[in-house]
């Protein structure tokens, strides 16, 4: 178990002595949490010691969350600032985004292992930021040493970002894929990358990135969908000072951020018909117009942009311009679905296995015959996204080692076109071959039945038909055995 203190600190600041206690019972196992009822505890706290990050409500009593924010970003730059509130008003979030410089706002009421993401994000946010500064100075010495430093860092980027690293088989769809995009990456061409949600278009992006003469310039990601209109257009071109209520200094957008390298527009097609406008000027006039600016500002930007949507059909239907299609479209790739890509299945969870393990403290972790052959089999509506969670599921409740069939969810099991002879399979090689008649028969007892769930797909009334039993009495047997969903 980990030495408290070697752990990050993170702060939780809240008047409610109940919101203190599920924060701590959520972040406890990887944090050392520290609470304070109010803006006077909290800054006790910050004088005796360093905290990476700070939890803070944005309802106190004598001071806002973003009031005291403001202050912790005057006196403690280097903390990492979250605010957790019950209130959607928009001036508190542009106001903790402009005033206290706000690494999150979360809401409440807020899911655990949403917020335990956040902080451990959060956590590296700050190590990265404290990283890049060291390395900012060095480079200012220009020694060829750290020059010969920061070049052996991009070439493992480079490595790490290959196309040879996307996960897939032999005969894959994305083979094709991947060579347009790698031959298009030397060439400063607006691309277009299509594909369901969860395929892996931001991997594409990212390794074109890595594989053009950009590749030493920032690679900026930006989700269109998951930032209000009313902020995308602050976030991108970015702001001066007093250009509007809570605008307190000047903030460059990611425009900005990104000029040498590459801007990467996650779901373009959600973006309103009037901020596409804006973003046409910009990229046809290689300048964006800060909010508030009287001039405009030069940027040197590659734009790389995706989306699920048919934009064609979306233009047809006047929701998206036809000028900016024509403009981000200078390529266009497409990422097939996983369906589409069952070879690339077993590569894929292989390795998902291999880092999820890791990740959970299960190194051991393998994906048996039957459990593949389930995989292999399921639609896969979500993509890898869906792929990722499911293994990470299954790892968790098994605590690793070789994962059975049934160690997925009833949803993939039910998906799974030859459930009796995987499920038939798992009861054989399982059957016990110790202990007591009585332990035994209770065995064989659970695998029948899980077996004949499996082969009806959890239909309770046709399972309870096959056995001969009455709807109470398979639920009790569902219940002993712990096989209820």
């Amino acid at each position: 178990m980990d030495d408290p203190q070697d752990l990050p600190t993170v702060l939780v600041v809240d008047d409610e002595v109940r919101s203190q206690d599920a924060i701590r019972r959520t972040l406890d196992e990887d944090f050392q949490v520290l609470t304070a009822s109010g803006a006077h505890d909290a800054r006790e706290h910050f004088e005796r010691q360093s905290i990476q990050v700070i939890l803070c409500d944005q309802r106190m009593p004598g001071v806002t969350g973003v009031e005291f924010l403001k202050e912790v970003r005057e006196r403690w730059p280097e903390t990492v600032r979250i605010v957790i509130s019950g209130y959607s008003d928009s001036q508190d979030i542009i106001a903790g985004i402009n005033d206290a410089g706000i690494y999150q706002y979360i809401l409440k009421p807020w899911v655990p292992d949403h917020l335990l993401r956040t902080v451990r994000d959060a956590v590296d946010a700050q190590s990265l930021q404290r990283g890049m500064s060291q390395l900012d100075l060095e480079l200012r010495a220009s020694t060829p040493q750290l020059r010969q430093r920061m070049q052996a860092k991009l070439e493992l980027a480079r490595s790490v970002f290959d196309f040879d690293r996307i996960e897939r088989g032999a005969a894959s769809p994305l083979n094709a894929v991947c060579a347009i995009a790698e031959k298009v990456a030397r060439y400063d061409l607006s691309v277009l990358v299509l594909g369901e949600s969860g395929v892996g278009k931001e991997l594409i992006a990212r390794a074109m990135h890595y594989a053009s003469p950009r590749a030493s310039g920032a690679f900026v990601v930006e989700n269109c969908a998951a930032i209000p209109d009313t902020l995308i257009e602050s976030e991108l071109f970015g702001y001066r000072r007093g250009a509007f209520t809570g605008a307190y200094e000047d903030r460059p957008g990611l425009f900005q951020r990104a000029s040498g390298g590459t801007l990467f527009l996650d779901e373009i097609g959600e973006t309103s018909l009037a901020f596409q406008v804006r973003l046409l000027r910009a990229l046809q006039e290689g300048e964006v117009r800060p909010i508030g600016a009287q001039r405009p500002v030069p940027v040197n930007v590659r734009v790389i942009a995706a989306t699920h949507r048919d934009l064609e059909q979306r233009v047809r239907e006047g929701l998206f311009r036809e000028d900016l299609y024509y403009r981000i479209a200078g390529v266009s790739l497409t990422v097939p679905p996983l369906r589409e890509r069952s070879g690339d299945i077993e590569p894929i969870a292989t390795k998902l296995v291999r880092e999820i393990g890791q990740e959970l403290g299960c190194p051991g972790a393998t994906l048996s015959r039957e459990a593949l052959a389930c995989l292999m089999t399921y639609p896969w509506p979500g993509n890898i996204r869906e792929l990722r969670n499911e293994i990470a599921r299954a790892i968790a409740l098994h605590d690793g080692g070789e994962l059975p069939a049934t160690a997925f969810s009833p949803r993939v099991l039910q998906g799974h076109a030859g459930l009796s002879t995987v499920a038939s399979s798992v009861v054989s090689a399982a059957l016990p071959q110790t202990g007591t008649l009585g332990e035994r028969l209770d065995a064989i007892e659970a695998m029948v039945l899980r077996e004949t769930l499996l082969h009806h797909r959890w239909n309770k009334t046709r399972v309870a038909k096959e056995l001969g039993l009455s709807r109470v009495g398979l639920r009790a047997k569902m219940q002993r055995f712990g096989l209820e969903k």
